[in-house]
């Protein structure tokens, strides 16, 4: 398939990296390397489009553009990755309609409790036409799912579990030995975690398990906190690490994330609260790499790690929960191994993209020629 290629909420290269972004970048190399052809559109990024009047000529000449490159290369359909009220793709919907292109969404997402506020009416109507003249939307969340339901007919909807390429998380024995060597940490259990250092819900998150490990710390637990990450947020993190674990905490920077299963190769156990957490693909890369997750039990979490199983979920923002949780994987180092064996195997399981992408490659091809291609 020929395909022309669109993020509207963030470019596929912008260089703050989320997990969004992943995501549509792993959907995009999947397609290539089955031997479609892609092309990426336009960059034009639509966060908050629609509270910047000043940007209409450029959206019109954007329009006129990728029509332009339609008529001439004659794609075999329009693929849009992640629309929703905050980015809503201003683009696609006209630019097909005009050109007879079909189009698709990866990723679409529908809240009407938009549609009740000012500030977010307009992005909830541009959203919504988009939603309206797609072909067909796919959706990895199941709350988008539930959601979608509501306006999208069953042959016009499917869901596609989120998942990862496991191949890029093999557990390193060799990087755990350097690793672990590196830090000083010895012998004793080594909790990880991940996150970009923001003045939001991360930064939040990273706090609360600093103060939370550092409660552990005073109980007289042995283990070590190491955090890959970066951002604005870094001197404050630093600061509250020292005043909560002074020698127990180690901060790594960001790591490429081609060698994130080294990080992740040389931990004992992975925790991240995950406030209002999409989905999370920290913790599908870790429980890859053999190691049990702990998070809140809310968003997306409980879709990427199997409670008691794989890992543990506790209540939103119950510390001592999530302290009880964190302590009883440190005690056991049997139940440790035992999830992270399983957190392997369900991830392999459920969360494959190499088999759960291939939904998606053969509903494009129906969707555009109303058969599968070979």
């Amino acid at each position: 398939m020929n395909i022309c290629f669109y993020a509207p909420f963030k470019p596929l290269d912008h260089p703050d990296p989320s997990g969004d972004q992943v995501i549509g970048a792993g959907l995009y190399d999947y397609l290539q390397a089955k031997g479609h052809r892609l092309w990426t559109v336009s960059r034009l990024r639509c966060r908050w489009v629609f509270l910047k009047p000043w940007m209409v000529a450029h959206i019109i000449q954007q329009r006129k553009q990728a029509s332009r490159f339609i008529t001439r290369h004659r794609p075999d359909l329009w693929l849009t990755y992640h629309t929703y009220y905050k980015g809503p793709d201003v683009l696609g919907p006209a630019v097909c309609q005009k050109t007879g292109v079909c189009y698709v969404i990866f990723q679409g997402v529908y809240a009407s409790r938009r549609k009740r506020s000012l500030k977010t009416w307009s992005g909830y109507m541009l959203n919504k036409k988009a939603l309206d003249n797609a072909a067909h939307v796919f959706t990895n969340k199941t709350k988008d799912f539930i959601n979608l339901k509501r306006i999208l007919p069953d042959d016009r909807l499917t869901y596609v579990a989120p998942g990862i390429f496991p191949e890029h998380f093999p557990f390193s024995d060799i990087a755990r030995s350097i690793l672990r060597q590196s830090w000083g940490v010895g012998n004793d259990p080594v909790i990880l975690s991940a996150a970009m250092f923001r003045s939001d819900v991360k930064t939040q998150g990273l706090s609360i398990l600093i103060q939370a490990c550092g409660k552990l710390l005073q109980k007289g637990m042995r283990f070590h906190l190491v955090i890959a990450g970066d951002g604005s947020e870094k001197n404050r993190l630093l600061k509250l690490a020292r005043d909560h674990l002074y020698g127990r905490v180690r901060f790594v920077g960001k790591i490429p994330r081609k060698d994130m299963y080294r990080f992740y190769s040389a931990g004992d156990l992975f925790a991240f609260p995950g406030i209002r957490e999409s989905l999370g693909m920290v913790y599908l890369e870790a429980q890859c790499c053999g190691i049990p997750a702990i998070a809140f039990a809310n968003e997306g979490t409980p879709q990427v790690i199997n409670h008691l199983k794989t890992g543990l979920l506790v209540p939103a923002f119950d510390e001592s929960a999530f302290i009880e949780a964190m302590k009883t994987l440190i005690d056991h180092s049997d139940l440790r191994l035992r999830m992270g064996r399983a957190a392997k195997a369900h991830v392999l399981k459920y969360h494959d993209l190499n088999k759960n992408y291939e939904i998606v490659e053969t509903v494009l091809s129906k969707t555009a020629y109303g058969h599968v291609v070979c």
